[in-house]
């Protein structure tokens, strides 16, 4: 559904009225289209003290011809570049009014050596020289260690001090620009995260926090196609966020099995064939036709992709809504929302997992919402459930690690879908402007985070719940 209010001040004369009598004015936001680069301009380097990430950074950033210049609280950088023979610079602070030509693209802060408080001032320093100089859907990035992998009380401190600052960053930036926060593992491989975080494909994506463990990473050949040679089932892929997945993971290389209710074969039908139609030199994609909740469903739809050859990635995106106050709630309503967004993806891959239908080293992706981490009025089962998602990413993932499987959780804020489209007016306007970016999300917002966590750059990244929400002012 369009956004009229976003299309209206954005529009000369609408921006005109707009600023004439105080009305917010949303970013239009900079996803990614194809033939458009994904990367350029400059990245200002900002650095505690003994930053850690210095080497990997100068790789990446070099690989996505990208420049650097360094802030003075970084100027290891410089060695750093000259020693891998990358240009480089010191970072000089654009004025408010500066031209977009004359902004840098991102911010990057490599906090990982900071070990105690009064280490903090770091990111004051190098924030408040940089922060205006941030071009429009600019990025913020901020490295940091996970809090519980630190040696002592005061770097754990300092290191969880650092979701604060970033979160705080994603509210005050504006102009579409992100900020999130990446914790490291020491030997964790930044590679993937920083690629997607960096891209036009995270527009949607603020206020986060990733976590990357020591896992070895296995950096895909082709970086525009890393999901090439993969199989991936798409659950409630006939239309919407489904759709969108089932699209944006086709684009990035895979063969996709969609599967849906026999009531939305038509439209899963089509939405397969589109995919031939796109992509016509990857074939025919799957179209699987299940009811997920019936009792023999886990059983038929291992063997279908048994047949297959197995999948590498499973994404559980079908769900349902029956909303009503607890009290006015049937008990129908309840169990079903139950399971078809939670007790069914139980089931279904306790049998992938055990017949090794989804292979060592795959991908599982539960489709949340912010309605499990913030609760809903009318909402009761559809929370329970969601939050019942993040439950199963958090409890599986350590026992999934032996097999070399990820397991994450993709959590959905305001997105602009037929069904938010039936929400009345003023939750729907509310919805849209509750969060950082002031504007719903798309369809396509969800899908790239998924095809992210998807890929085998993502393989030190499990356990997860990344929110797709625009930095929603509802929820943790």
């Amino acid at each position: 559904m369009k956004d009229r209010y976003l299309d209206f001040v954005n529009s000369p004369f609408g921006a005109s009225i707009a600023r004439s009598i105080g009305l917010p004015q949303p970013e239009v936001l900079l996803r990614y289209a194809q033939g458009r680069a994904e990367f350029g301009g400059i990245a200002a380097i900002g650095a505690g003290p003994s930053p850690t990430l210095f080497e990997p950074m100068l790789t990446l950033l070099t690989s996505l011809g990208m420049t650097s210049v360094a802030h003075e609280s970084a100027l290891g950088w410089l060695s750093v570049a000259a020693r891998h023979g990358a240009m480089s610079g010191r970072f000089e602070a654009r004025a408010p009014g500066a031209p977009p030509n004359d902004r840098v693209q991102a911010l990057i802060f490599d906090a990982t050596g900071i070990t105690d408080s009064t280490q903090l001032h770091a990111l004051y320093g190098f924030f408040h020289d940089a922060i205006r100089s941030v071009a429009k859907s600019g990025r913020i990035v901020v490295l940091g260690l996970p809090p519980e992998s630190c040696a002592s009380p005061r770097a754990w401190t300092a290191q969880r001090a650092l979701e604060g600052m970033t979160r705080s960053l994603g509210k005050e930036a504006r102009g579409g620009i992100s900020a999130n926060l990446v914790q490291v593992e020491p030997g964790g491989d930044i590679e993937g995260a920083l690629r997607f975080l960096l891209s036009p494909r995270s527009a949607y994506v603020s206020g986060q926090v990733v976590r990357i463990d020591a896992t070895p990473a296995n950096p895909p050949a082709d970086w525009n196609q890393p999901l090439a040679g993969k199989r991936a089932l798409v659950t409630g892929a006939a239309q919407g966020i489904g759709a969108a997945i089932a699209q944006v993971l086709a684009d990035r290389g895979a063969h996709v099995i969609g599967l849906d209710v026999r009531e939305a074969q038509d439209a899963l039908d089509q939405t397969m064939l589109s995919l031939e139609d796109a992509w016509p030199s990857q074939g025919a994609h799957t179209a699987l036709v299940a009811d997920i909740t019936a009792s023999d469903a886990p059983a038929t739809i291992a063997a279908a992709l048994l047949a297959m050859g197995g999948v590498h990635i499973v994404v559980h995106n079908a769900g349902i809504t029956r909303d009503k106050t607890i009290a006015k709630m049937t008990e129908a309503a309840w169990d079903s929302v139950i399971d078809v967004n939670l007790s069914a993806q139980e089931r279904i891959d306790d049998m992938l997992l055990d017949q090794h239908v989804l292979h060592d080293g795959g991908r599982i992706m539960g489709i949340s919402s912010i309605s499990g981490i913030a609760g809903n009025p009318g909402q009761t089962n559809y929370a329970t459930s969601k939050a019942g998602v993040i439950g199963r990413v958090q409890s599986m993932a350590e026992s999934l690690r032996t097999r070399g499987i990820t397991i994450n959780a993709v959590a959905p804020g305001f997105i602009e879908t037929q069904m938010t489209a039936r929400i009345p007016l003023g939750l729907r306007e509310a919805g849209r402007r509750l969060n950082s970016m002031s504007q719903g999300g798309r369809p396509v917002d969800v899908a790239e985070t998924v095809a992210w966590l998807a890929s085998p750059a993502s393989a030190g990244i499990t356990g997860n719940v990344v929110r797709v929400c625009g930095q929603s002012l509802i929820g943790a």
